[in-house]
């Protein structure tokens, strides 16, 4: 008898191991320039909400992708000042070629320049537009309807969500990570992983506190499939944040990828006669109204960006001349 319920305990062990899926969430190692300037297949092309009254020129500036030097660094209102907008940005690093992880690829750099007073603050990294769940790739006739952004910030046919992961490069900062993810309900869950008071490389890694690992304890419901059934999982961002005992002042870390493992919410394998989305298209219909919404906020605020670059003086800076004298040894 103690066999039996031995056998069985395993035969349940490994059921419930097969639920959970493990996909990349975002990967900057893949978001680099490969098209004018920007990422090919992450490009948005915001031009087509624009008015009749721009030139080619400026429509041709409305593109934008997640290619790294477009994210922003966004921080929280009683952070924010000039010195500490300025100083607060993120760029593409490469490793060395004898890094001891990930040698020779592409990173997201972040550099925060906290407040200095003694106050909690916190400052959100994000990408230049909210992603997406359902859109096109608009200069990839042979994509995948819908699919664009599978992989660059988007997981789909998510259930309950086991395990978050990060992979960071820390410089000793007490400064806090974490994770922001939008669900299909347009709901935003902030996910703390952990503390950056480490050096070098380092999986962090958050596990589900509610997450039922015995099927036998698990609520066994049948629902609707297409389109009800198919919830996705987006990245919002990443939040960084910084406690009022800590010291302020410029903060440095890297981040290479972020992997989340998960249920099916339905399993993908037991019917491959139709692809859904592909011939009816409702889910990319349902985000339609507010994409457009979307895309014309931000083709404005290319243009806007594009014009006023046109008239900056494109000379060093005095601050930026100073700065330089100051921080060479």
């Amino acid at each position: 008898m103690k066999r039996f319920f031995a056998l069985v305990g395993i035969a349940l062990f490994f059921v419930s191991s097969v639920f959970a899926e493990e996909s990349v969430l975002i990967d900057f190692a893949e978001l680099v320039d490969d098209y004018q300037g920007q990422n090919k297949a992450t490009l948005m092309d915001f031009s087509s909400v624009a008015g009749t009254r721009y030139t080619d020129e400026e429509k041709a500036a409305m593109q934008t992708s997640l290619y790294i030097p477009n994210w922003e660094v966004r921080l929280s209102s009683s952070s924010r000042t000039v010195l500490n907008d300025s100083k607060s940005y993120v760029r593409p690093v490469i490793t060395g070629d004898e890094a001891t992880k990930f040698a020779g690829e592409q990173i997201m750099g972040v550099r925060i320049h906290f407040p200095l007073g003694t106050f909690n603050s916190n400052a959100i990294v994000r990408p230049p537009f909210e992603i997406p769940a359902y859109a096109t790739n608009v200069v990839d006739e042979e994509a995948k309807r819908g699919d664009q952004f599978n992989g660059y910030g988007v997981v789909k046919n998510v259930g309950v969500i086991k395990t978050v992961k990060a992979n960071v490069l820390g410089r000793n900062f007490p400064m806090g990570f974490s994770v922001l993810l939008r669900d299909d309900k347009e709901e935003v869950q902030t996910i703390f992983m952990s503390y950056l008071d480490f050096d070098g490389w380092r999986e962090l890694q958050w596990n589900n506190p509610n997450y039922i690992t015995q099927v036998r304890n698990r609520e066994l419901n049948t629902f609707p499939l297409y389109p009800r059934n198919t919830p996705a999982v987006t990245l919002e961002g990443i939040l960084f944040t910084r406690d009022a005992q800590q010291e302020g002042g410029d903060f440095i870390s890297y981040v290479k990828d972020i992997k989340i493992v998960y249920d099916l919410a339905v399993r993908d394998d037991i019917d491959k006669d139709v692809d859904d989305e592909a011939t009816w298209g409702i889910l990319a219909d349902r985000e339609e109204s507010r994409r457009n919404a979307e895309l014309k906020r931000l083709g404005n605020l290319q243009v806007l960006r594009y014009l006023e670059g046109k008239k900056m003086d494109t000379s060093a800076s005095t601050s930026d001349s100073e700065e330089a004298e100051v921080t060479t040894p």
